[in-house]
Order: structure tokens, then sequence, then C-alpha cells
């Protein structure tokens, strides 16, 4: 038996297009013929369960060998096999599909599951680094003789009398100059980890050295051994593919570190997402310790269709917020190009993309519901996550409003309507406004604060790198007529406004004359001098920056849309003299020269509180107060 002809396909040049354009990356050769054995060893597997095949099912290992000497890569099953007329049908007419027609012919089983992908475009990526192909394959079917197939690249084969013994496959790759690197031990072996860790038939590669006891020494300490032992690359059975109701907290744990061996932190919670309509849908998503760095996060969800890898490129899947968290994602329905390798928008996404945010928003609601305080306890490492997914999802926003929390300079948390319920009777201004006050330091802030709290208000912590979008976001959707300031954008006095003024103890001429000795004590462009009536108690003088401006300005910083213009202004701060406070008065009375230097003193205090007195201005500050005591 021997046959030559001509593979038919729709274009000539269709072996170039594989090798340079098909596929975005030549390691992928080894997934695709790697699933393609898994595929057929399922086949036979599921036969036998359906009563078409009487034989001994016997082990389905999936074997990957290499030899450098010979420049071959070999992957063989011991799957379903295929006849000669099989091979012309599946592996030269590119157009069918092995598992196409598998699942019509036994579509009545209603199982789909088994089925990984094409054995027809797939097959030919090994192309990509070999410039012959052979199959040796013996077919299940009673009375099969073993066939053998090979091809070089172009669009002629030949088909033979093969040499196979046993029911099965053999594909063997005779690699190209090219790409010689896949001839290596270590390079094969980051691949299969790569693409095969959780593959559902057990994949082996070679042997490895692993010690086991062997007796005790003349001092009776054990003893081991070093042996060679069969090298399986997968766990055939992970985590997600179990029932929620199979697994305990360690499973989960202990799944996680099998995802991630360097991560360095558990994670706080997972949620096991299981669906089957209207699409397949398996996976389990963990909720890292999020950091303050929101990029390093990123691209740790890995997708899997039917177990085999594709890519932890889940951008289309996954809304944006959801990329902080890590796991996998597995599902047959999510639509692949031919390469496997980037998603296609389609209607199924936009699903999956709703039925994850769901899931993610209702976990998180559980477990405020069942145990605020640990929610609590674990605000600082999820708020980031949960405020990111506010700031970009309105559907998670729509939810997220009942379980975000503000948490406050004493450490007391609460949701955004308890917050409002709170502070609004308390911090409302003469136009009617809620003024929720808040810092983004509190120890440079401290002084503030204070002031803010002797006044009997609450004051905020928003630290975060989104939480200048969250004050945004708050004026917008956390309660009729709120308004933040930052604790440091006035004196505490005209922080919130009121009709009631306290009275000036200076006269409208002593007003004038503190400004204009103020301003001569400062000489700084960017500070600009008012003299107010304040409290006796409160600072002689402060120095604020306009909430506005600096809202603006931080916008810019963190790529606001259309802030960049703000970004180039330079700062410009307030200088807000306490016209009541008695120091004023005694600046006012003092010979020229010594108020002058009280008033320089003043300011430089004020400067000090906030952290903007440094070099030569710091150390004639220090000089000046040695002479003073």
């Amino acid at each position: 038996m021997a046959e030559k002809g001509t593979i038919s396909i729709h274009t000539e040049n269709i072996f170039p297009v594989i090798k340079k354009f098909l596929y975005s990356d030549n390691e992928i050769f080894l997934r695709e013929l790697v699933s393609n054995a898994v595929d057929a060893s399922q086949k036979i597997k599921r036969l036998s369960s359906l009563g078409q095949f009487g034989g001994e099912v016997g082990d389905l290992t999936v074997d990957v060998k290499f030899d450098e000497a010979a420049k071959t890569i070999t992957i063989s099953d011991n799957g379903l096999g295929m006849t000669a007329d099989e091979i012309k049908k599946y592996i030269n007419q590119i157009a069918f599909s092995g598992a196409t027609e598998f699942m019509e012919k036994f579509k009545e089983a209603n199982d789909a599951n088994e089925i990984i992908g094409r054995f027809g475009l797939g097959f030919y990526s090994a192309f990509m680094v070999a410039d012959r192909v052979e199959i040796q394959s013996l077919s299940y079917q009673e009375g099969a003789e073993p066939a053998h197939w090979t091809c070089d690249g172009s669009t002629s084969y030949e088909i033979s009398e093969g040499t196979r013994t046993q029911r099965g496959t053999d594909v063997i790759l005779h690699v190209n100059a090219d790409s010689e690197e896949f001839l290596n031990k270590s390079r094969l072996e980051e691949i299969l980890n790569k693409y095969a860790k959780f593959l559902p038939v057990p994949v082996r590669f070679g042997t490895k050295s692993t010690s086991e006891p062997d007796g005790e020494d003349e001092e009776g300490k054990p003893k081991y051994k070093t042996v060679e032992v069969d090298n399986f690359i997968n766990n055939t059975n992970p985590a997600w593919t179990k029932s929620p109701s199979e697994l305990t907290d360690e499973d989960y744990l202990a799944f996680y570190r099998e995802l991630y061996p360097y991560a360095m932190d558990e994670p706080l919670f997972w949620i096991h997402l299981n669906v089957d309509y209207p699409f397949n849908l398996t996976g389990i998503l963990y909720f890292p310790k999020i950091k303050n760095d929101l990029e390093i996060q990123r691209n740790k969800i890995k997708l899997y269709s039917r177990q085999v890898f594709i890519t932890d490129e889940v951008k289309d899947i996954v809304p944006e917020f959801l990329m902080l968290l890590h796991g996998v994602i597995d599902s047959p329905d999510i639509p692949l190009n031919v390469s496997r390798s980037f998603l296609q928008a389609d209607g199924n996404v936009k699903k999956i993309n709703t039925y994850i945010t769901k899931k993610v928003a209702d976990k998180l609601q559980e477990i405020y519901k069942s145990d605020r305080k640990g929610f609590e306890e674990k605000w600082n490492d999820i708020g980031l996550f949960i405020k990111y997914g506010m700031l970009s999802d309105d559907k998670f926003a729509e939810k997220a409003n009942e379980f975000c929390l503000l948490k406050n300079t004493d450490g007391e948390h609460y949701t955004i309507k308890e917050y409002y319920e709170k502070v609004k009777d308390i911090q409302v201004d003469k136009d009617g406004n809620i003024v929720y006050l808040y810092t983004h330091d509190t120890a440079q802030q401290d002084g503030f604060i204070s002031g803010a709290k002797a006044k009997g208000y609450d004051v905020l912590v928003l630290d975060g790198p989104l939480d200048t979008h969250i004050t945004s976001y708050l004026e917008q959707k956390g309660g009729e007529k709120v308004k933040l300031k930052r604790v440091d954008a006035d004196v505490a006095e005209k922080l919130i406004e009121k009709d009631e003024q306290i009275e000036a103890v200076l006269t409208e001429e002593e007003s004038k004359q503190a400004t204009e000795l103020f301003e001569k004590a400062i000489t700084r462009t960017d500070m600009k001098v008012e003299v107010a009536a304040l409290s006796a108690g409160d600072l002689p003088v402060s120095v604020t920056i306009d909430e506005f401006m600096r809202r603006m300005k931080d916008m810019a910083k963190t790529g606001g849309g259309g802030m960049g213009f703000y970004g180039e202004l330079p700062d410009q701060y307030k200088v807000t003299v306490n016209g009541n406070h008695p120091l004023v008065k005694r600046i006012l009375e003092s010979s020229e020269e010594e108020g002058a230097r009280l008033a320089k003193q003043a300011f430089d205090l004020a400067l000090l509180s906030r952290g903007l007195l440094t070099g030569a201005e710091l150390t004639s500050f220090v000089k000046r107060s040695v002479e003073m005591i």
C-alpha cells in the first residue's frame, strides 16, 4: 500500500501563511499537537462509555519525546487512531474537522466537554517548526491496518503501510534548522508546563530524578536514594473542574499556590464560578491583597478552553477592574481566532463579562453582610479594587454603593449612606451643601485635622491612588448636595462657611496694614495674603491651597481627561492671617523691624506645619528661632 497525492486545500500557499501569520507564537505547535492527542484519548474513552468500542481502553497517557541527534519531536497517544482513509480525510482535507464529525456522529450523547478543537489547522502548526512531518497511526476499528503519512510542507503527501502495532497515533516532527531551540529538554518542559499543566489526560515528558527513603545509616538517621520516575506534567483534575462542595479552604489555597508558586501572600477570599446556561463557564477567581501599584497586579488571570491554556490576556472577557484578580477562567464558549490567542468580542463574551461582574459584586456583598467586622479589617486590601470597579463599571457601582466603605481619621468605617447620615446635620454650609472633609496625609495635615475636629467636624481619610477620582464620584453619587473639601483647602472656620460671622478685632485700616506687613515679610509670588476674622484660639497664620485648583492638578497627574492644562500651572497658596489672634495685634504695635521679624516667624511656622519649609529658608528659620528663645 503506497499512495501519493495532493492535499486538498483552498489555496496553494497556505503553508507559508501557517508558518508566518496564522499563529502568533511558534511554541504553540506543541499545545496544538498535545491537545489533539488528548482529544483522541478522550474520544476512545467516550466511545467505550457509549458502547461503541468494546476493547480495553487501557493506559491513555500522552507521551512527548525528543531526540536531539535525530532532530525529532514525537507526540504519542493511545487514543482513537486513524485509518489511511481517515488520515486522508482529516489531515489532507483541511476544511473538515475531526472534532466536528465526531460531534455530528455522537451528538445524541449530549456531551461536548471532551472535544478540545479541530484536528485540522491546529495539526498544521507543526510545519512552523518542522520541514517534514510523519504520522504513524492504528485505528481502534476492528481489522484496521496501520497507516503512515508523510509530508514535507508542500501540498504533496505520501501514504503507505504503517508500523504501529498498538491503537493510537504518533506525530513525528523533523525539526527545521531555524527551530532547533525546541530540541531542548528545558524549553519543551517550559512549554508543556505553560499549556498542558491542567490537561484532562496524563501527559508524560520523560523521567525526572527524585529521592525516596532508603533505610537508616549507622547512626540510625534516615537515608535517601535518588531514583528516576515518570515525569508527569499535569494535574488532570484541577480545583476548578470540581464542585465547590468537594473542596475545602485548604484545597482552594493549595490550588492558588499551584497557580502562583512565587506569590508572597495568600489570597483574601475567592469565588468559584460554575454556569452552564446561557454559556459554559467554570473557574476560580482569587482576591489578592491589592497593593497601591495597580499595574503590577494585572494579567494574573489565566484563560483555558477545556483545560487547555490559551492566554493570560483576558481584557476582552474580564472587565477592566477585575484584571486585578488572580485565578482561572475556563470556557469552551469563548470565541477564539485560529491562533486561539486573540479574543473576539461577541455576544457570549459580553454575557460572560456581565456574569463575572455580578458574581464578584454578589460575593463582596455576601461577605460584607455576613461579617461586617472582617470586611472592615480587609478594607485596606480590597478598597482599591472596589473603588476601581465603581469608577469603571456602572453595574458594579450600583451594588458596591452598599458595601463601599469610607474610613475617618478615628479608624471608623461607614458605608456611603451611613456617612451621609452621620454628617448631614453638622457639616452643612450656608447654601445647604453637605461638606465632607478629608485628608490625603494624616501626618502632614494633622494641624488642619485637629482644627476641623475642634469645630466638631469629622474628617475622612482618602489617601489611595484613585481617591482623587472618588472625591468626584461621591459628589455626583454620594448623596444630595454633597461637596468634598480637603482639610487643608482653607482655615477651619472657612472650610464649611456658615451664616454667622465672627466679629473682627482689627479695624479696616489695621487689616490693610497687617496685609501689607505680611506681604513684605513673605516676598513669594505664589502666596496670596488675606486677613480674616477667625477665633482667637485658631493659628495666627495658615497656608492653604484652593480645593478646585488642587483637585484639577491632582487629576492631571493621574491622567484625568482634559486636565493636562492644570498640571502645567504653578501651585497657588493662600496665606490667611488671623486678625483676631493676639500675635497679630502685637506685630502691628511693634517696631517695623521687630514686626517684620515676628511676621516672618509666624509665616515660616505655617509653612513648616505644611512641610513647605526647606533648604535655606529652613536654615534661616532655625537660626532665627534660636535667637528668639
